[in-house]
């Protein structure tokens, strides 16, 4: 009883979804472009210099995270 109703499920389902109405075209505008045939070259002579940071402190953030000690690691008492 239950694969019966099921499938009658699955079949009205598939002819409600036939039966939309879906005439709506869609026209897309397209834009002509020419082939470029030459090319040129820039350099950029300016350059820009990054500052990399140095950290003096012993307990600074990123060098606590990069150091990475489990708690397995540590050492136990017997």
């Amino acid at each position: 009883m239950k694969t019966i109703i099921t499938i009658i499920f699955i079949i009205f389902l598939s002819f409600t979804a036939q039966a939309q109405n879906n005439t709506d075209n869609v026209k897309v505008e397209t834009i002509e472009m020419t082939i470029v045939t030459e090319t040129t070259y820039e350099l950029n002579l300016e350059t820009e210099t990054e500052v990399a940071r140095l950290y003096k402190f012993k307990n600074s953030r990123i060098k606590r995270d990069l150091n990475f000690i489990t708690k397995a690691n540590k050492a136990k008492m017997a």
